[in-house]
């Protein structure tokens, strides 16, 4: 998606596996992404960076579609 030029990874909504948050859940704009590293993103949340591993993502998507969720 970041490199893609059908696609603009800041319109894109992010949600993640996150333990305490309502239905363990949390979902983040594209614009908050600081960094994307090689085992995970850097995001900027409450005035700080935040490493999020990607094997915690579990969707992907725009306002026109669902790039990638994952499997039940």
């Amino acid at each position: 998606m970041k490199w893609h030029p059908d696609y603009n990874l800041k319109n894109a909504k992010i949600t993640i596996i996150n333990r305490g948050s309502p239905r363990d859940r949390m979902s983040f704009s594209g614009e908050e992404i600081q960094d994307l590293g090689s085992g995970f993103m850097t995001i900027a949340r409450d005035n700080r960076d935040v490493k999020i591993p990607y094997h915690r993502i579990t969707r992907i998507e725009t306002p026109e579609e669902i790039l990638w969720k994952e499997q039940d």
